[in-house]
């Protein structure tokens, strides 16, 4: 364990209020290492917290949260937060099963006020805080920290102009500029003007001036106005937020605790309009494999201190996500109208391998789902062949284009959905439990799971070929099975499946990768004498009408097996059965989905378990369904 005798005296915020800078900042280097030895074990997001160590101790020695409100825009760069907060002894059990959500999260602690993981929506809710504490008469101050790749999305904007109008007590946004850095800092001088602009003798100053003005004719109200705000801009950067009715403060070192504690106390005093301070951090500071690596170890599995490397496992399968990429390589050489977009997810959703080969037809439009959705439909209005790849959960975010500007017009988007389904140590906020059934409820809209790495290259193929209406193609987190994928696949008949086991008493119908565990789930039936049919359903929209309605004259009992909420491939089937009167003979039906609970952070294999989707609760679900008496549970 590492030593660290300032933080052991620090069991929540208000232990250290009394610290002075030199106290400060020791306690930041502690809490580095305390960040970066935690992570070692667990696994998680680093390159992000320790970019806000200096911030995150400055934000709670000047503000006195949790009775100021302070909230992290995604939560991903919560860990040293989490430390100061009572909960460094459960800090090693990050994102596992019981232990500390890898983001904030409400029911964990009071110093979360609100739960967050995706990007941008800091500012809105914590000016609901603001105006709540305004309906209610309080003084409490509110704090939203962004990072420059969320302030890039509508939303943010959204809730900067609505700002000014909606409080009229004290309001902070924190922009974390720790990447594309919208005005670096310019050393000593920058910092210096920062401290001016935020104290009290300039704004003593500034209102004296404005106090003179407002007996002047309007025209030179006006102008002295702009003349103030845009000499201040043109010195510190700040002009665009000034127009939204913010007072902009910065740009300023976060790792300079000098600077960083003085300027945050004198911006916390400004009440008369919300207030901006332009923080530039170091994405990975204090760990120089972090600062060395491209990603600056955003996202790590368990790792060597010393070295950084990291305890990947060997796989004998490729990624799902690397598969899709490459075969849409494969494609695009072949097409030049195929182009791809990503909202502010290259490597994730392996569009970075895409983008290495075809630069000039590779899309990064930032945090911006329902941008990234309406862009991709006007390309495809015009002609090309966009693929829109973004993962499922994020997808919700753009849902009213998907419906309005693609499936309405009928336009032949491609939607690759990456992350389908459980996601483990990331939990309910990154796991892609609602597409299929807000996918599949569109109507003209064509949906498919892939079982294998070699059925995705398949609907890759297949949706790349569909040019009358929209398509989308679901598959999970991880490696393949290790199934052979041909040079060149085929494209998939539309709406067909296809039979992978012939049995008699029981249909075990699975959509998208747990077939593989229905397949044991037959073997397991099987050793009770139970035979069953397995069929992997391919399709959700168009389903396989025909092929269900076999399976359920022939045999009498039928389980569908998805990974994803009630109310999709489920209840697509049973809606199908009931309108072709095909519930009318006895036909026993389960449907096994996703429980009705957004499901913690846990192992894969835990979290299946939970949810009802592995081989014994599949095989139990049918044996259920047949009954003790069942007639047909045994066929020769």
């Amino acid at each position: 364990m590492p030593d660290t005798p300032l933080l052991d005296q620090v069991k929540i915020p208000a232990d250290m209020r009394d610290f002075d800078i030199a106290q400060l900042k020791q306690l930041a280097d502690e809490v580095r290492t305390e960040t970066i030895d935690a992570v070692s074990v667990t696994g998680g997001h680093l390159g992000a917290g320790l970019g806000v160590v200096e911030l995150s101790v400055a934000l709670h020695h000047v503000f006195e949260t949790p009775k100021d409100i302070l909230i992290w825009d995604v939560g991903h760069q919560c860990y040293p937060h989490k430390i100061l907060t009572g909960r460094r002894d459960r800090i090693r059990t990050l994102r596992m099963g019981g232990g500390l959500s890898g983001f904030t999260k409400r029911a964990e602690s009071e110093y979360d006020p609100f739960g967050a993981a995706h990007a941008s929506t800091s500012i809105s809710a914590a000016l609901g805080f603001a105006a709540a504490r305004d309906q209610k008469g309080e003084s409490n101050r509110v704090v939203a920290v962004i990072g420059d790749g969320s302030i890039s999305a509508g939303m943010a904007y959204e809730a900067m102009n609505n700002a000014a109008e909606a409080t009229n007590g004290q309001l902070m946004v924190i922009l974390n500029d720790n990447d594309m850095s919208i005005a670096p800092p310019v050393g000593g001088m920058s910092a210096y003007l920062a401290r001016q602009v935020s104290g009290g003798a300039y704004r003593q100053v500034r209102n004296i001036g404005k106090k003179f003005v407002e007996h002047m004719p309007r025209p030179f109200r006006n102008a002295a106005r702009k003349a103030e705000e845009y000499a201040r801009g043109m010195v510190v950067g700040g002009t665009f937020f000034e127009e939204l009715g913010f007072y902009y403060v910065g740009p300023i070192d976060g790792h300079d605790m000098d600077n960083l504690v003085p300027i945050l106390k004198n911006a916390a005093a400004i009440t008369d309009r919300p207030v901006l301070v332009h923080v530039v951090t170091q994405k990975g500071k204090g760990y120089a494999p972090a600062e060395s690596s491209a990603d600056k170890l955003h996202a790590v599995v368990k790792f060597d201190v010393v070295s950084g490397k990291q305890s990947k496992p060997v796989s004998n399968a490729p990624s799902y996500t690397k598969v899709f990429g490459t075969e849409l390589i494969k494609r695009a050489e072949r097409d030049p109208s195929i182009v791809a977009i990503t909202a502010a997810m290259p490597s994730g959703t392996g569009l970075d391998l895409f983008g290495a080969a075809f630069p000039d037809r590779t899309y990064d439009v930032g945090i911006a789902e329902q941008h990234a959705v309406t862009f991709a439909a006007g390309l495809a209005a015009d002609g090309m062949k966009p693929v829109c790849a973004i993962y499922s959960t994020f997808l919700q975010r753009g849902y009213d284009q998907v419906v309005h500007d693609v499936a309405i017009q009928s336009l032949p988007v491609r939607f690759a959905m990456d992350r389908a389904g459980l996601v483990g140590a990331d939990g309910s906020t990154h796991a892609g439990s609602f597409d299929i059934g807000f996918m599949g409820a569109l109507p003209g809209m064509v949906l498919m799971a892939a079982s294998d790495e070699a059925e995705l290259a398949a609907m890759i193929a297949t949706s790349l070929e569909i040019d009358d209406r929209p398509s989308a193609f679901r598959y999970p987190r991880g490696d393949g099975v290790g199934v052979d994928i041909p040079e060149l696949s085929a494209p998939l008949e539309i709406g067909k499946g296809r039979v992978v086991r012939e049995g008699t008493a029981v249909a075990l119908l699975s959509f998208g990768t747990r077939l593989q565990e229905t397949l044991k789930a037959a073997d397991a039936l099987a050793a009770k004498g139970v035979s069953a049919t397995v069929v992997d359903a391919r399709f959700a929209k168009p389903l396989d009408e025909e092929l269900i309605l076999r399976l359920a004259r022939e045999h009498e009992a039928l389980i569908t097996i998805e990974e994803g909420a009630m109310g999709g491939f489920g209840g697509f089937v049973l809606q199908m059965l009931a309108s072709k009167g095909a519930l009318d003979s006895g036909l026993k039906i389960r449907t096994l989905h996703l429980p009705d609970v957004f499901q913690d952070q846990d192992s894969p294999v835990a979290q299946y378990a939970a949810a009802g989707l592995n081989a014994e609760h599949i095989a139990a679900a049918a044996l259920q369904a047949l009954g003790v008496e069942a007639s047909r549970a045994v066929r020769a």
